[in-house]
């Protein structure tokens, strides 16, 4: 499914640009620091920017700040903020290189409502109204992890890999709903909250 240029959401004024931006520096920096897959190279719009920005709808208009959980590269926290500029988001990553990619990206293309947090997940203070997960770990852990940085009405969007089987979510998470898969061999994005 190629997206050449496309988007799937409507993007404030300059998001574009901010995007593309994005996309140079995954490619000359975050590939040969092994960030992101070489084999990506080609296809670093759909499958990694687009699929991020299937998170945007999926974000209640009420909140007010969201967690990127693992945030390697950036992705979906990245393109969400640029998308989302009203949202601050915290990128929290305990490796060193990619918070020294992360706060690269971030001072590069101006994202002041964008935090780089160096450490690891369990060392933030709670009170999120969103936490995302995209490759940081299972359905189960994700949730476990988010569970105790979410406000009480919070909710965490975990892109799930193709194989996804609703019961990966643990016996204390709903799910709210599935956004769609933006890849032919991608998965959905599982919402989920407390019971």
């Amino acid at each position: 499914m190629k997206h050449e240029g496309w988007t799937p959401v409507a993007l404030p004024a300059n998001a574009r640009e901010k995007l593309d931006r994005f996309r140079e520096l995954l490619r000359d920096r975050a590939i040969p620091a092994g960030m992101i897959a070489s084999a990506d190279a080609a296809d670093l719009e759909d499958r990694h920017i687009v699929d991020s920005l299937r998170g945007v709808p999926l974000i209640p208009g009420s909140s007010h700040d969201a967690v990127d959980l693992g945030s390697g590269a950036g992705l979906p926290g990245i393109p969400l903020a640029i998308a989302l500029p009203h949202l601050a988001f915290t990128l929290v990553d305990s490796r060193r290189r990619r918070v020294a990619f992360l706060e690269l990206v971030v001072d590069d293309l101006r994202l002041a409502n964008v935090a780089v947090v160096g450490g690891r997940v369990e060392q933030l203070a709670p009170g999120f109204d969103v936490c995302v997960a995209r490759g940081f770990a299972g359905a189960a852990s994700s949730w476990e992890a988010a569970e105790r940085l979410l406000r009480p009405d919070g909710r965490l969007l975990y892109w799930a890999g193709a194989s996804f089987e609703a019961c990966e979510v643990p016996g204390n998470a709903r799910v709210l709903g599935l956004g769609e898969p933006a890849l032919e061999s991608g998965g959905p994005i599982v919402i989920m909250a407390r019971q």
